[in-house]
């Protein structure tokens, strides 16, 4: 599966120092990327996916079929994060505490396994101002080598890409919880409100979007250039949303 191009000689050498390693695998672009790379390199890589309210059913899926892809075993764990009052109550550093609850998760579920060290996929184009949760990685000794090392996101792309990874076009996507306004508690049916209507929208053709929820309302966030489609096909948006809200709005704000 290893082709020439696609791991710069500085990630090569980390996983040199850094032989066997937990991987916290999303199925987003970056961990992605990450999981083969460290094959390619001869790591002992093992990926560990938090399976939470907070992700959609989809990163699952991405995340079992980047796996079976790389012929790897994803290693699924389960989490309840809402039991965690510090993330269901909302508040501004919510992010801090729900990465505290998941990596500590995870690190328990990789030493269960025999790894004593894990990774995220966080990169060199991640801003650790706007990233509360880097704190907490940052006080667990999660490793995040891609930023280490100085590969970006576009650079990400485009090894991922030449590795014929399918996430190498993938677009970003914040968690569930981001959709819901900060100092809001957070319930699962909001949640899985949000879900629904962001898979009807991938269904509808639309992309790189947000389902945010404004007074128990659909805000929409669609990239300028899916606006006008937007506004053509408002009946059958509000149609296919429906079943997850009564009223949808259309942020003019470009995305």
């Amino acid at each position: 599966m290893t082709h020439t191009g696609t791991v710069p000689q500085s990630l090569r050498a980390f996983f040199e120092a850094h032989p066997r390693l937990a991987l916290a695998f999303s199925g987003g672009v970056d961990s992605a990327y990450l999981l083969y790379a460290a094959r390619a390199c001869g790591c002992d890589v093992a990926p560990f996916y938090a399976r939470s309210a907070f992700q959609p059913e989809f990163e699952r899926r991405d995340a079992l079929r980047l796996a079976a892809q790389l012929g790897v075993a994803l290693n699924e764990v389960p989490l309840d994060v809402l039991a965690v009052e510090a993330v269901r109550l909302n508040p501004a550093n919510r992010c801090y505490h729900c990465k505290q609850a998941i990596f500590t998760a995870l690190l328990a579920a990789a030493r269960a396994r025999g790894y004593d060290a894990v990774m995220d996929g966080t990169n060199a184009s991640d801003d650790a101002g706007d990233r509360p949760g880097m704190r907490a990685l940052g006080e667990l000794g999660v490793l995040s080598p891609l930023r280490l090392c100085g590969v970006t996101k576009d650079e990400v792309r485009e090894y991922s890409r030449r590795a014929g990874l399918f996430t190498w076009d993938k677009p970003a996507y914040a968690c569930l919880a981001t959709r819901v306004p900060s100092g809001t508690p957070i319930t699962s049916d909001m949640l899985a409100s949000v879900e629904g209507a962001e898979g009807a929208l991938f269904e509808m053709g639309f992309t790189d979007f947000r389902v945010r929820l404004f007074h128990g309302a659909a805000r929409l966030q669609l990239p300028g250039g899916q606006m006008a489609r937007a506004l053509d096909r408002r009946a059958e948006l509000r149609a296919a949303l429906a079943p997850w809200f009564d009223t949808v709005m259309l942020d003019l704000k470009d995305r």
